[in-house]
């Protein structure tokens, strides 16, 4: 994802997250931490005939503090967005696995993320990959109101190649 993708990025938020959509400031924000020798977050975005069909994003927390000082980064996955018609498609999946591709690349040990209480699609996409449910945010989604689980895969190098991720997503490009 770029600059001149927000635009189109933040129409289709308001579209799929109308409640708690992000602002513009939250994307560029996070672009401003994606490109350089200090990245921490890999944002992408996937196009079919110059349309953004769908995008991901995700951010690295560098060494996780233990007792030993020793640990790995851990990753979170901050968002997954997929237009309706492309629903279905596989594309999540293929998102999903160009974020799991960065978490490894920035050597994590596990990702994390929070998805809707009501969100089942995303939950079973998340499932497939190997995700486990392991705690619930109270009223983490505002003003809604709505309660996230929060889910965690203990390593991410291994689950990169689910049964048929791209399955159904000829023509479609994967740009970061």
């Amino acid at each position: 994802m770029r600059w001149w993708d927000i635009d189109s990025v933040l129409e289709l938020e308001r579209d799929l997250f109308p409640e708690d959509a992000w602002s513009r400031g939250m994307f560029w924000s996070e672009l401003a931490h994606s490109r350089g020798p200090g990245a921490t977050r890999r944002y992408v975005v996937a196009e079919e005939d110059g349309r953004i069909v769908g995008y991901a994003g995700l951010t690295t927390s560098g060494a996780e503090s233990d007792s030993d000082g020793g640990g790995a980064p851990a990753a979170d996955v901050q968002t997954i967005a997929v237009t309706r018609d492309h629903w279905g498609t596989g594309l999540g999946s293929r998102l999903l696995t160009e974020l799991l591709r960065a978490a490894t690349a920035f050597e994590c040990t596990e990702v994390l993320l929070e998805c809707r209480i009501d969100n089942v699609r995303a939950q079973k996409l998340y499932e497939r990959f190997g995700f486990e449910t392991i705690g619930v945010r109270r009223g983490y989604y505002q003003p809604g109101n709505v309660d996230a689980l929060v889910m965690r895969l203990t390593d991410p190098s291994t689950s990169v190649n689910p049964a048929n991720p791209g399955n159904g997503v000829q023509g479609t490009e994967t740009h970061g």
